[in-house]
């Protein structure tokens, strides 16, 4: 059972391994198919088990608190994402020859003989926003689509549903891409690549090396980021269809085979018929909520997967003016007093914290959480001549507060101690009194929320609640 497509389930012995959001779908759908299913799970709690009672009561066989042993007779394994690659169980099957799948993978198997295209998006930052205007373009383009894979809709469900697409915008994780060794898109990009997920992956190399996975089999267009020459050598590097093109994008002028800007207008050299001397207008940058730099890069990279489908300029448009992008991404929260506060609560690493900081001229920034593992040298080194001032909150601020120390001394940092629910309105009254007219109070956190909040949606919530109050008093 190897990378050849799998036609006949019955009574193929298939463990699954992890419950969840991946795990409890593929069960039933293996079992629905007719494999004789297991379902290993580290985990015993009180979610596990009211998952394992639901699977049992289907038929299916579920081994709570041991995930490391091989289930005897294990042709296949189906993993959840998140499970890393030097778990005992992956050891165990690569002595037995027993092959690993992930979710993604299991759903690319299981596609019909007249399945939907897949345009795929990966990236360190900027995936789901990507992916989300990929999907709005194609239906300004009248295109039947769904915008599925990390970001919250099943390829499971989106493949065996009883819904027929003409192409899918697919976002792929570094975690799913690892287990998808026989996807192959119409046309893919590689957002960006920065640090992050390392202790996953073991390196930056063995990161990259699976995020490059995206452009394996490319038939049209790899795109990649010009100003991250990482990415073009994972196009480089890839094994893509005969006829298969690199396509740039980037915030300048673009040369040929590149989408790019001119005078606040998104143009395409690349997929147009005479791009050596002319290009094609797409967009205006105001049609880009919100216009911020790397904003408008992530609507490039979908321009360009969709010219890559054959989608035409005014549909590009369309898309991105009907584009509403989700909360807690560079959402402007309110003016008080002339200062504006913005919400980047999703910008958990310094990749993404540096492209919001990037927006903006006169910040107060509001920073800190758990920092994974992150250095923030260059960050703040970069980001130094915009800071008016910063508040520091969260378990790993003093990593921040080093590296502020280090390269933007003059600039007056406040120190929050406190990791209570007082702590966010403490940190918006301080980055009131450092704000002036004209200034941007900014949370662009570069860490994790899990110290002091359940996700970076709820510390996003909070901020905003502050700001509110202090609207009110305003």
């Amino acid at each position: 059972m190897g990378s050849g497509k799998v036609t006949d389930w019955q009574g193929k012995h298939v463990t699954v391994a992890g419950l969840g959001v991946s795990g409890v779908p593929a069960a039933k759908v293996l079992h629905g198919l007719g494999a004789v299913v297991t379902v290993v799970n580290d985990g015993d709690d009180e979610r596990a088990r009211e998952q394992a009672a639901e699977l049992e009561a289907l038929g299916v066989t579920v081994r709570l608190g041991d995930g490391a042993s091989l289930p005897e007779g294990t042709e296949l394994i189906v993993t959840a994402p998140g499970w890393r690659p030097d778990k005992p169980l992956f050891a165990a099957a690569a002595e037995a020859g027993v092959p690993v799948w992930g979710d993604v993978e299991l759903a690319w198997h299981l596609r019909g003989p007249d399945a939907a295209d897949w345009l795929a998006v990966t990236g360190t930052n900027g995936k789901t926003t990507t992916v989300q205007m990929l999907a709005s373009i194609l239906r300004a383009a009248g295109l039947r689509t769904a915008a599925v894979g990390n970001i919250g809709v099943s390829l499971l469900d989106a493949v065996l549903g009883e819904e027929r697409y003409d192409v899918l915008a697919v976002e792929l994780s570094s975690y799913q891409l690892h287990w998808a060794p026989s996807v192959r898109a119409h046309s893919a990009a590689v957002l960006n690549l920065a640090p992050d997920h390392l202790d996953w992956h073991g390196s930056m190399e063995a990161y990259a090396a699976d995020k490059g996975r995206v452009y394996e089999g490319n038939r049209v267009a790899c795109v990649y980021n010009v100003a991250d020459k990482a990415t073009e050598d994972l196009v480089r590097e890839a094994d893509v269809e005969e006829g298969c093109r690199a396509v740039g994008f980037t915030l300048g002028a673009p040369g040929p085979s590149q989408l790019g800007v001119v005078d606040g207008i998104l143009v395409d050299r690349a997929f147009v018929e005479n791009r050596q001397h002319s290009a094609q207008e797409l967009a205006e940058v105001s049609d880009v909520t919100p216009p911020a730099p790397h904003n408008i890069a992530n609507a490039l990279a979908a321009a360009a997967l969709a010219r890559a489908f054959g989608v035409p300029p005014r549909a590009v448009r369309d898309g991105l003016r009907a584009f509403t992008p989700d909360a807690h991404r560079i959402a402007h929260v309110a003016d008080v007093d002339g200062v504006a506060y913005i919400d980047d609560s999703k910008a958990t690493n310094t990749h993404a914290a540096e492209a919001s900081l990037a927006a903006y001229e006169s910040i107060v920034w509001i920073a800190g959480g758990l920092a994974k593992g992150a250095t923030f040298d260059e960050l703040v080194a970069r980001s130094a001549p915009r800071l008016r001032g910063v508040v520091l909150i969260g378990a790993d601020r003093a990593l921040i507060r080093e590296a502020l120390a280090r390269h933007a001394p003059e600039v007056p940092v406040v120190d929050l101690e406190r990791t209570d629910t007082g702590a966010m309105p403490a940190a918006v009254r301080e980055a009131r009194r450092l704000a002036r007219a004209g200034d941007t109070v900014l949370l662009a956190p570069a860490c994790a929320s899990m110290d002091m909040f359940a996700n970076y949606n709820k510390r996003g919530d909070a901020f905003a609640e502050a700001v509110r109050e202090l609207g009110a008093d305003a």
